[in-house]
């Protein structure tokens, strides 16, 4: 009885053990490519999910999921010879059909950040000596299009694709920073200074033109009492003579009129008929 247990319990061990060794099946992750070998050759390429496998051969999850990669420090020259450093992280994944050449040749799980971080210091190097101390600051977003262009196309040869990169400042020597800082400065001073010199000349070029207006408009109003004065002469010249013709038509009126008789009482100051009208 005792034998039989034993033999049982044995067959059970044995049977487990193998189904261990033998057991056919395996999962790849999501984000993953299962990479099938068989005696260290690649056979085929698993997608997501369950796969069947039969002892002899091996599987090796890839991921193809984005991957970052830290280049801190990267170092460069500028083309004026100022020595210039910036921090960059990139985000970079595999090409999903390119994955059994990244495995046979650069990476057995997907992780290429050691060919990312050495592919990315040449890139900076390599634009950085293109552009000067100045022009590298100026210029800043095309200065990273062309890291980006480039490493694209770096990465492309690893069968890496770009995602994107985050690029910080730029650094430059503590001496050559407080050269800019100067000049800045100076700038900023030489603007404020125009600035103010075109204030004052717009302020003087209102006062002129103010001056101007004001001496137009008094020519304007000296001239129009001159002439109102001259109209004022002429009417009242008309008025005196259009005066003596009234009173010569009424003097000629009351001799018409006269009788041939004289007053009979004259007192002083009275008029006398007809001896104004010679005059």
């Amino acid at each position: 009885m005792e034998s039989g247990k034993l033999k049982t319990t044995t067959m059970v061990i044995i049977g487990s053990l193998a189904l261990w060794i033998l057991w056919p099946f395996y999962s790849v992750p999501t984000g993953s490519r299962g990479v099938i070998t068989q005696f260290g050759k690649i056979i085929d390429i698993e997608p997501e999910g369950l796969t069947v496998l039969p002892p002899w051969r091996k599987l090796s999850n890839f991921s193809v999921r984005a991957e970052t990669a830290d280049i801190e420090g990267a170092e460069g020259s500028t083309s004026d010879t100022q020595p210039v450093k910036v921090s960059m992280t990139v985000r970079y994944s595999i090409t999903p059909d390119r994955v059994a050449e990244v495995f046979e040749k650069y990476s057995h799980d997907g992780n290429l950040s050691s060919y990312v971080q050495t592919a990315t210091q040449e890139i900076f190097k390599a634009v950085t000596a293109r552009y000067t101390a100045p022009d590298l600051i100026a210029q800043r977003s095309k200065v990273s299009a062309d890291i980006n262009s480039a490493l694209r196309e770096k990465l492309a040869q690893y069968g890496a694709q770009v995602i994107n990169i985050d690029m910080r400042n730029f650094s430059f020597s503590e001496s050559y920073m407080h050269a800019i800082n100067d000049k800045v400065t100076q700038e900023q001073l030489r603007l404020a200074a125009e600035n103010k010199l075109k204030t004052v000349e717009a302020e003087q070029k209102q006062k002129v033109a103010i001056a101007e207006a004001e001496a137009k408009a008094t020519l304007a109003t000296a001239s129009a009492q001159a002439e109102s004065i001259r109209l004022q002469s002429q009417a009242l010249k008309q008025s005196g003579e259009v005066l003596d013709l009234r009173r010569i038509e009424v003097e000629r009126v009351k001799a018409e009129k006269w009788d041939g008789k004289l007053p009979q009482n004259i007192y002083a100051g009275a008029p006398i008929p007809f001896l104004q009208v010679g005059k």
